[in-house]
């Protein structure tokens, strides 16, 4: 017998938030990409990156992001990559306070959670309900879109004449005859992973 823990989030709730943290984590690899080519000729002549690009803090990747690549760019994408920088500085509150904080809800008004955590030693609390989560997760989306082709829908096309032949996830798997990506049922026979025995 198992016992797991009711976090009593809503099944839109997780859905939400798995999404944002999907989102916000594809925004850091590609904005850490895009920086760290910004760096290729010194690369290539042996010299030593800067320690922002040690990524241990998103914050440093951005502000080179900000310098190298978005000042860089030209007029029309500069001025959405700019855009793009906004709103990711506005939304990384938010990120963080659900990423790090832990999750609490309030049974007089349950269409709200909220997640509570220390920061510079002071407790801070945020609230949440499942419009902004949804909206967030949207928007992040978007920013991710935008980020990688700034120029719209005529870039991504280009893109992808480059690239070649593209087929999704889903429909590899469908074509392949294997499983989907949706399918959250295991392989039959499948086992869950031993767990290590708890230290005494």
């Amino acid at each position: 017998m198992r016992y797991i823990w009711n976090h009593q989030l809503t099944d839109a709730e997780i859905h939400f938030i798995g999404t944002i943290v999907v989102q916000w984590g594809s925004m850091e690899h590609e904005i850490f990409i895009q920086t760290l080519k910004s760096f290729e000729s010194q690369i290539e002549q042996g010299d030593q990156l800067p320690s922002e690009m040690n990524n241990m803090q998103f914050t440093s990747v951005l502000k080179l992001w900000k310098e190298r690549v978005i000042d860089a760019a030209k007029p029309r994408s500069r001025k959405v990559l700019e855009r793009q920088h906004e709103l990711i500085l506005c939304y990384k509150e938010p990120r963080d306070a659900l990423t790090h904080g832990m999750w609490n809800w309030n049974p007089e008004d349950q269409s709200r959670v909220s997640t509570v955590r220390v920061k510079k030693k002071t407790l801070q609390t945020a609230e949440f309900n499942t419009k902004f989560l949804q909206n967030m997760s949207t928007t992040l989306g978007e920013i991710n879109f935008n980020i990688r082709f700034p120029r719209g829908i005529s870039e991504l096309a280009i893109a992808q004449m480059k690239q070649g032949g593209h087929m999704s996830r889903g429909a590899g798997a469908m074509m392949s005859g294997g499983r989907s990506s949706a399918s959250l049922e295991p392989p039959d026979g499948a086992k869950p992973p031993e767990l290590p025995e708890p230290r005494r």
